[in-house]
């Protein structure tokens, strides 16, 4: 499993380790992942994401998955998020 935000792409950094001494070493700042289910209102279906804790913060003030996803970029969205997106456009235009 990589450790890719589903919804805003968010990955892996790399940066320093900077010791009381001032020494430096590489290290890796992994995102923050949770196992998260969302429930789309407008298919009155829940899915299963695994989502950076920041991009959860982003799904509540943009008022649920549905909001989220109606205004996230293709770029950024995996292939199962986009998958739902569709998915979501497809009902309302039903």
């Amino acid at each position: 499993m990589s450790r890719v935000c589903e919804l805003s792409g968010k990955g892996p950094m790399s940066g320093n380790t900077v010791s009381h001494a001032n020494n430096k070493s590489r290290r890796r700042f992994l995102p923050n992942l949770n196992e998260v289910t969302l429930i789309s209102d407008i298919l009155g279906q829940s899915f299963k994401l695994r989502i950076s804790a920041h991009a959860l913060r982003t799904v509540d003030h943009r008022g649920g998955l549905d909001a989220f996803l109606a205004k996230a970029k293709d770029e950024e969205l995996s292939l199962k998020a986009k998958a739902i997106k569709k998915e979501i456009s497809k009902a309302q235009v039903a």
